[in-house]
């Protein structure tokens, strides 16, 4: 069953967990460059609460790492790949 939920910005939205992102909100704090803009917006919060901001320190951590995140799914993991491989950088093994 659908909730109608209000945001603290006014934004209306109906959601069926108890999930507090505003669709809306997220949708326009979405960034259009770097490695997070590949992301879905669980994933891109997964690594903005783990203060994972760079390909750098992404590096610095194991896929394994990562996927615990909550939030993280396997469907991001390739793009990671990608995106740490084009900057010459890995995951740590």
């Amino acid at each position: 069953m659908r909730h109608l939920k209000t945001c603290p910005n006014g934004h209306r939205y109906h959601k069926i967990s108890d999930c507090p992102v505003c669709p809306v909100c997220e949708a326009k704090r979405a960034p259009s460059t770097g490695f997070t803009s590949l992301l879905s917006a669980p994933a891109r919060r997964a690594l903005e609460h783990a203060g994972i901001d760079s390909l750098a320190k992404l590096a610095s951590y194991s896929e394994k790492d990562i996927l615990a995140l909550h939030g993280m799914g396997k469907a991001s993991m390739p793009l990671l790949r990608k995106a740490l491989a084009e900057a010459g950088l890995a995951f740590k093994s």
